[in-house]
């Protein structure tokens, strides 16, 4: 699993007939650093929402065959799915709450 944070929609007006109305998001993918700071990686991905999320909130995305089992028969061609939203991360004796995590630098 990446955590990542919602920076975008996607609007692709054609697509495979069995993504119609699914909905796709841009998430950039969340770094650390050592001193337990949370920064944006600037590698965007496109996910489908599966939970009905928004810019600015922090995700967890998984991506390939986890990504696929997101969907509802399993079998849909998706890389990668938003699958949970986070309130907070515990990383060395820090507590970074969704607050920080959002505005993370990018």
């Amino acid at each position: 699993m990446i955590l990542g944070r919602v920076v975008g929609n996607v609007v692709a007006p054609q697509k495979l007939a069995s993504l119609t109305g699914a909905k796709l998001l841009l998430v950039d993918p969340l770094r650390f650093d050592a001193g337990g700071s949370a920064g944006a990686t600037q590698k965007l991905v496109v996910a489908i929402d599966t939970l009905g999320t928004g810019p600015g909130e922090v995700v967890l995305l998984v991506q390939g065959s986890s990504a696929r089992l997101a969907s509802p028969d399993g079998k849909q061609p998706i890389d990668a799915a938003i699958v949970g939203i986070v309130e907070c991360v515990q990383w060395h004796d820090r507590i970074l709450r969704h607050a920080e995590l959002a505005g993370a630098a990018i």
